[in-house]
Order: C-alpha cells, then sequence, then structure tokens
C-alpha cells in the first residue's frame, strides 16, 4: 500500500482505506480495497487502519515539502539551497519570508496533519466493534491516540488557529466546521496523551516493531507540548520520567548513546537513545512516476552536494552521492561550534561538512548551491555506503532513519523546563552536562541562555530550531535578516484552497 498524499480536508474525509506507513513493523500486504464502511471487522482489518494512520508521520510530497527539511530552512542554521530560487520554490519563499497563501508549505503540512488526525479517528470509532482482543484493542487505541495528539501537536505550531475534529465526519460536513481557540487544541493533546500512556508499552521488541509509539514517547510528547505553554512544572514531571538519572539508563531503557556519530551513520537505528523514531527504507523500490510513494529517506538526496565528486582520494574527502544541495548549513550555524580557544565542539565533524575548504585545496569539486555557504548538513548528507542497490530509482530510496524525538532532546526540554520554572537546579546542570560529555566539551552553568544553544548544537538539521526560536521569542532576533516579521511569521497561513467555500478564517496577519 503506498501512500496517498494530496488530499485536502474534504478528501480526506471520503478516503477509502489506502496507505502505507514508512515505520519498518508496518508491512501490510493488500487484498484488495475496501470501503470504509466495511472495514476494520478484525485484528487485520484494524491493523491496517493503525498502519494508515501511522503513515503521515513519514509523508514528503511529491513537491518535495518535508515537516523536517521545511523547519530547517525556516530557521537561521539551514538556507533553502537548490539550483535556483525557484527550485522547491515552496520552501524558497520560507526561507526569505516572502511566503502568502497561494505560496509556501502550508498546504502540504496542512494536509499532512489533517490526513493524519482524520485516520487515527476513524480507526478510534471503528476499534470498539472489530473482533479482537481486548489488549490489542487497548493498544491500537492508545497508538491512535498518540498519533491524534502527534498530528495536533504538529498543526497548531504551524497555524495559529484550526479547527479540532475528534470523530470521523460526512464529506458534506466539512464546510461548517469553524477554528477553536488555541488552548481548546492543547487541552486535547494532552488529554489524549494522558488517556494513551497506561495502555502504551514501556518497551516494544524494535526488530518487528520499531516505529511504533511507547509510554516513554507519550511522557516525552506530552512534556514537549507542556513546555510549549510554558508550563514548566508539568513539563520537567513528565520528562524527569522519560529521562531518569541523568547519564544512567531510564526505567524505560533510554540512555545516551557513547558515541554522538552513531546517532547519524545509520546503522544504528531504534538504539537507546531513540524515543519516537521515522522510519525509512528501500523497500518501497520508488520511482519517478510517484516520488511520494516513496519509504526512503529524500533528505539524504536533497542534502548532498550538487555535482559532487572526489578528485583526490586518501585526503579526507566525503564520499557522498552527488545530488541537489538543498537544506544548505549556514555560516552562522558552522561558527556557533566554534569554542573560545578556537577549537571545534566535537560534535562538528558529525554535523557540518566545510567542502568549499576541500574544493580550494582541489580535493573534491561540487556545484555551489543557491545562496552557497561551502557548508552542507553531514548528519543527512547521502552517503555512497548508504545508497540503495535495490529496484527503483536510488535517489528516492535512501534508508537512514530520523529521530522525531531522542534522548538528549528530552535531557535539554527538561533542563530547560527547571531552569525557566524555578525547579531543580542541581539536576538541570546534571542534565546539561551529561550532553556536553558526550561529546568531549567541558560543563558550563545552566543558564537559560546555555541550553538553549546546546540545543541548537545537539540537535542541529533535526527540524527543531526554527520551533524553538518561536516558542521561545527569539525568532525575531535571530530571522531578522531573512525578512521575518514578528507577529506574523511566528505560524504559517491558512492554505488559500482550504478557504473556499468553507467558514475557515484566514489568520488576520496574512
Amino acid at each position: 500500500m503506498k501512500s496517498i498524499k494530496k488530499y485536502t480536508i474534504l478528501s480526506a474525509v471520503a478516503l477509502s482505506l489506502l496507505g502505507s506507513c514508512s515505520d519498518e513493523f508496518l508491512e501490510v500486504d493488500p487484498k484488495g480495497q475496501f470501503l470504509e464502511s466495511n472495514y476494520y471487522q478484525n485484528y487485520d482489518q484494524a491493523f491496517a487502519g493503525l498502519v494508515a494512520a501511522y503513515d503521515p508521520v513519514g509523508w514528503i510530497s511529491d513537491n518535495y515539502v518535508a515537516k523536517e527539511m521545511s523547519a530547517n530552512i525556516a530557521s537561521d542554521d539551514h538556507y533553502t539551497g537548490g539550483g535556483n530560487s525557484s527550485d522547491v520554490l515552496a520552501m524558497q519563499v520560507w526561507t526569505n519570508y516572502t511566503l502568502d497563501p497561494a505560496n509556501g508549505p502550508q498546504d502540504r503540512l496542512w494536509q499532512r496533519g489533517f490526513q493524519g488526525a482524520f485516520r487515527t479517528n476513524t480507526l478510534l470509532s471503528k476499534l470498539p466493534n472489530a473482533e479482537m482482543n481486548e489488549t490489542d484493542r487497548s493498544r491500537f487505541a492508545a497508538e491512535a491516540k498518540f498519533l491524534r495528539a502527534y498530528y495536533y501537536f504538529d498543526l497548531i505550531r504551524l497555524f495559529e488557529r484550526i479547527p479540532l475534529i475528534t470523530d470521523p465526519i460526512e464529506a458534506s460536513e466539512v464546510y461548517n466546521i469553524p477554528q477553536v481557540d488555541r488552548g481548546v487544541v492543547f487541552a486535547q493533546i494532552e488529554k489524549d496523551l494522558m488517556e494513551a500512556m497506561d495502555d502504551l508499552p514501556i518497551k516494544i521488541d524494535v526488530a518487528s516493531e520499531g516505529g511504533r509509539a511507547t509510554q516513554g514517547a507519550a511522557k516525552a510528547l506530552l512534556g514537549k507540548v507542556y513546555l510549549q505553554q510554558e508550563k514548566f512544572t508539568e513539563a520537567a514531571a513528565q520528562l524527569s520520567e522519560v529521562n531518569g538519572t541523568p547519564g544512567g539508563t531510564s526505567k524505560y531503557g533510554y540512555k545516551l548513546l557513547d558515541n554522538f556519530g552513531d546517532l547519524f551513520d545509520g546503522k544504528h537505528k531504534f538504539n537507546e537513545e531513540s524515543i519516537f523514531e521515522v522510519s525509512h527504507s528501500s523497500s518501497s523500490n520508488a520511482v519517478w512516476d510517484c516520488i511520494g510513494c516513496s519509504e526512503g529517506n529524500l533528505l539524504n538526496v536533497m542534502s548532498a552536494p550538487r555535482s559532487y565528486a572526489v578528485k583526490e582520494e586518501g585526503r579526507g574527502a566525503p564520499e557522498y552521492i552527488s545530488g541537489w544541495g538543498f537544506n544548505t548549513v549556514s555560516t552562522s550555524l558552522a561558527e556557533a561550534y566554534i569554542n573560545a580557544d578556537g577549537s571545534y565542539d566535537g560534535r562538528y565533524k558529525y554535523t557540518v561538512s566545510n567542502i568549499d575548504s576541500l574544493a580550494q585545496l582541489g580535493v573534491i569539486s561540487y556545484d555551489p548551491s543557491y545562496q552557497n555557504t561551502g557548508y552542507f548538513l553531514e548528519k543527512f548528507a547521502g552517503k555512497k555506503a548508504n545508497q540503495s542497490t535495490g529496484g527503483g530509482n536510488w535517489e528516492l530510496n535512501f534508508p537512514q532513519n530520523f529521530y522525531d524525538i531522542r534522548l538528549a532532546d528530552t535531557y535539554l526540554m527538561e533542563a530547560e523546563a527547571l531552569v525557566r520554572g524555578g525547579g531543580n537546579t542541581a539536576r538541570a546542570q546534571a542534565l546539561l552536562d551529561a550532553v556536553r560529555t558526550r561529546s568531549g566539551n567541558a560543563p558550563i552553568p545552566a543558564t537559560f541562555e546555555n541550553i538553549f544553544k546546546e540545543r541548537r548544537l545537539e540537535l542541529a538539521g533535526e527540524g527543531h530550531r526554527w520551533y524553538d526560536l518561536v516558542r521561545t521569542g527569539k525568532a525575531a532576533e535571530a530571522l531578522k535578516d531573512r525578512g521575518y516579521v514578528e507577529g506574523k511569521h511566528d505560524k504559517l497561513p491558512i492554505p488559500l484552497l482550504e478557504l473556499n467555500n468553507t467558514v475557515l478564517e484566514q489568520d488576520p496577519a496574512y
């Protein structure tokens, strides 16, 4: 089953049960197509519904818009890059903040969120009548609630006011669903996560279930939701359960990997540091006729330098494939890794690649990207070692996974919540120290500014920076040279086509 990606709210409501997921456990052999009204009668059909509900987590659209890369290029850490100023225009206009209701990534991100929410609503409504044991039924319902919270959290961070739909609706109803206050959406997200926790497994067999939600993932997401709302005490309480003793192994089995670089080498999927991971594989054998059908990680080919070639072997040139030159690293981010004594932070070599210096030495050659800085994202630039040798077009089938939430992220979120909320500053210091020590960095005081900078260095290129800038009120200063307007660009506009013949109202800022 391949992903269905090009649907507005209206077409999502009318969708028959089709879809797959880019998570490894979700492999369903379709025996045919079933109308939603006749589906969910037994375990297998309910499982297929769960497949469809997970599916949008890893979506990338046919015009190359994806959640992670979009958030990267909107921040001060990256530029869109590519071949020219109109290459993937939907993202170019977010980098330079010239987006409007008709132009930008908002239509794809809106579709992703609501498509996911509608699928969870359908599954939750059908589960009570499916013939299956109660243990499986409870777990499926808990996963659906986790996913609904996940999708709505993304939506409410991206858009000012959205509809909140928690039951299946008829196509005729969609035109008359109003937006609700932001607090109502956050309350529903919190409710879903609280209700989901007890029925989610504490641990899973990652070999067969890697990518499925766990109790730890629900607590981590709830902590993140609380932090977004500056509910610091509540955030710290949830995150402390996820984190356990700083530097140790938590009750959920989470611990920091010894080597930061292992997180991004493609050989350590679903490792001990991973809390909620977006799985990719080459198994879909995707081809150009359906880019959106790919289960591969397109960030790999998009982030690799254009026309890249090694001219002199043995001189330290990265073994990149020749890619498309998107998601380029800003000079500001690259320089943030330079310590006061001129040395480089231990995470630099695993995060940023300065190929321009190699080109000047004649070691490699490449075609500069639009807004080229010479710096590329080492974490996700496609490597020859990860290149698919299976069927389909190799550019679409890289198997490197993506972390939506990992332990270093939750360590730093808890440390921030403790410092900003007047909590246990000694624990905040221990959490910050654990993240820095892993990469060979000396301790620094656990102040908000230091923790905030640490998030930038630790999580660069993983889709967090823009959200961090916006939620902390730092976006206007950091992005003033990009055209960012405070009070407007902290959210995306409602997609223009979603306003036609509906009661939805555009954000007044647009």
